[in-house]
C-alpha cells in the first residue's frame, strides 16, 4: 500500500524541494473543462485551435496551477497545508503531448505563524519555463501519514452522441411511411412526431383518436397534417397496422403504448401476418459509456429459448442490421459462461456450430467467434489474460446471447448500471418494427426509428425515391 506523508514546519528546511511530472493528454483537458466549465475553443475545439495564435490545442492555464497545488498538498508540505497566497506568471502554452515538471522549492520560513514561502516552477520537456510563481502556505505542525487514495477511473462520454450520429446519417434518406401502433401516451407519441419532423418517418397514427389527441395535449405535440386511423383499442391498432404493412401502405411499424406480445401477435400470424422465411428477432442497440462503439445485443425480447436454426436467423438479422449501419465486417461474439466447448453447456455447442455454419456460408457478412464469456467478448485485457487469440474477443460489435433471460439481464444491467442509452428494432418480418421499452426516452425512440429507416432503405423496403 502506498502512503502519503507530510513535512511538518519543524522538519522543513530552506532549499528543499518536491516535484511531479505529468504529460498532457486529451482527457486532462476534457476533465478540466467539465470540472471548471471553461470551454474556451482554444482548449476544446481542434479546428479553432489550429487557427489560433498557438496553432494547436493547449491546456487551460490553471491546469498547471492545479498541479502546483497538488505538489503542495501531497508532497511539500503535504497533508495539513493551508494555502494563503499564490501568484503565477504564464510564459508558454502547454500543448497536447507536452510533458511538464512541476517543482516547488522552500525559500523562506516564518516561525511566528508557521508560514512557508515556496518558489514554484513548471518546465516542459525542452527545459523551457512555462509557469513560474510563488506560494505562501501555513505548514502543518502535526505529523500525518495516510494511505494514498486510489482515484476512480473516469470515462468521458457525451450522452446520446452515438444515437445523434445515427440520426444524422438519415439526413439524405427519404422518410419512410410508418404505422405508429397505439401512440396513446406522451412519450411514444412525441417520439413518433419528432421522428416525423426530422424526416425519418411519415407517421400514420393507429389507435383511438380521443386517446391520441389527449396524449398530444399532454406532450405538447402538434398533430396538424398527421394521418390518424381511428380504431377502438390496442388490439385493433396492432391488427390494422399489420394490415397496412401487408398492403404496402406503410414500410415500417413503430411501437406505441402497447405490450410487445400484443403488437407482435398479429405480425406473427401465419396467414395474415408479416412472417418471412427468416425468424423474427429483436436487436438492442446500446450506447454504453464505457464501450468505444455502438453495441448490438440479440435476442433479448422475442425468442425465449431459441434452437440452433433460430439462432442462425438471430445472428444473420443482427449482422444485416450492423452492415446497414455502416459496419463493413461486424464482429459477432457468441456468448456462454465459458470459452471452451462442453456438452454440459448447450450454448457452447451451439456457438461452435454457428461458427462452422459461418464457415460453410450458412451465415454471411460477419466474423463469428464463440463460445466467449461476456468479459472476453468486450474486454481485450480479459481475453489476453485467458490467452484467447481471436479477432472478435474484446472488439465485438454484436453479442448473441444464449436465451432471452440472459440477454434481457445483460441489456438491463448495461442500461441501469452502466448508464447505456438503448434503442431497439425487430428484423425478420416483411418490414422492420421499431420496438422500444415503455421506459425509453424520446431520443431512444427517434434513434430506433433511424436504425429501422436506414435498414429499410438498405434492403429496398423503404419508399421509392
Amino acid at each position: 500500500m502506498q502512503f502519503i506523508e507530510n513535512r511538518t514546519f519543524d522538519e522543513i528546511k530552506v532549499g528543499e524541494s518536491a516535484e511531479l511530472t505529468r504529460t498532457l493528454k486529451p482527457a486532462d483537458i476534457e476533465l478540466f473543462a467539465v470540472m471548471s466549465g471553461d470551454v474556451n475553443p482554444a482548449h476544446v475545439d481542434q479546428e479553432y485551435a489550429h487557427s489560433d495564435m498557438f496553432h494547436k490545442v493547449i491546456a487551460h492555464g490553471m491546469w498547471g496551477g492545479a498541479l502546483i497545488s497538488a505538489v503542495l498538498g501531497t508532497e511539500l508540505p503535504g497533508p495539513g497545508t493551508i494555502y494563503l497566497n499564490q501568484n503565477l506568471k504564464f510564459l508558454q502554452a502547454v500543448g497536447l503531448g507536452d510533458t511538464v515538471t512541476i517543482r516547488v522549492t522552500v525559500t523562506e520560513k516564518n516561525a511566528k505563524h508557521n508560514h512557508v514561502t515556496l518558489d514554484c516552477l513548471c518546465t516542459n520537456q525542452k527545459g523551457e519555463t512555462v509557469i513560474e510563481g510563488e506560494a505562501l502556505v501555513v505548514a502543518p505542525t502535526a505529523k500525518v501519514r495516510r494511505p494514498r487514495v486510489v482515484l476512480p477511473e473516469v470515462h468521458l462520454h457525451e450522452r446520446g452522441s452515438r444515437f445523434e450520429k445515427l440520426i444524422s446519417a438519415t439526413s439524405s434518406l427519404a422518410a419512410v411511411p410508418t404505422a405508429v401502433v397505439h401512440p396513446c401516451d406522451a412519450a411514444s407519441l412525441k417520439g413518433a412526431i419528432e421522428a416525423g419532423e426530422k424526416g425519418i418517418i411519415v407517421p400514420v397514427l393507429v389507435g383511438p383518436r380521443a386517446k391520441i389527441e389527449a396524449a398530444a395535449q399532454d406532450g405538447g405535440c402538434d398533430l396538424s397534417g398527421v394521418e390518424i386511423i381511428d380504431v377502438p383499442h390496442s388490439h385493433a391498432a396492432a391488427e390494422q397496422a399489420v394490415a397496412l404493412a401487408r398492403a404496402g401502405k406503410v414500410n415500417m411499424l413503430m411501437k406505441g403504448k402497447i405490450h410487445t406480445d400484443e403488437l407482435l401477435r398479429p405480425a406473427l400470424d401465419k396467414a395474415t401476418g408479416l412472417r418471412t422465411e427468416r425468424r423474427m428477432s429483436h436487436i438492442f442497440a446500446l450506447d454504453v459509456p464505457t464501450y468505444p462503439k455502438l453495441l448490438l445485443i440479440s435476442d433479448a425480447a422475442i425468442n425465449t429459448f431459441p434452437d440452433l436454426p433460430a439462432k442462425r436467423d438471430i445472428v444473420q438479422n443482427a449482422i444485416d442490421l450492423a452492415k446497414a449501419l455502416g459496419i463493413d465486417l461486424p464482429k459477432v461474439a457468441l456468448l456462454s459462461a465459458v470459452e471452451t466447448v462442453t456438452s454440459n453447456l448447450p450454448s457452447t455447442v451451439d456457438a461452435a456450430a454457428l461458427c462452422k455454419m459461418a464457415d460453410r456460408g450458412q451465415i454471411t457478412g460477419g466474423l463469428l467467434d464463440g463460445p466467449l464469456a461476456f468479459d472476453n467478448a468486450i474486454s481485450k485485457a480479459a481475453a489476453d489474460a485467458k490467452g484467447i487469440v481471436s479477432d472478435v474477443a474484446g472488439k465485438a460489435d454484436i453479442l448473441i446471447v444464449p436465451d432471452l433471460e440472459s440477454g434481457n439481464m445483460i441489456a438491463k444491467q448495461l442500461i441501469y448500471l452502466a448508464g447505456a442509452d438503448a434503442g431497439g428494432v425487430v428484423l425478420g418480418a416483411r418490414v422492420p418494427i421499431v420496438l422500444t421499452s415503455r421506459a425509453d426516452g424520446v431520443l431512444s425512440r427517434i434513434a430506433s426509428a433511424a436504425m429501422a429507416q436506414i435498414f429499410a432503405h438498405s434492403t429496398n423496403t423503404g419508399p421509392t425515391p
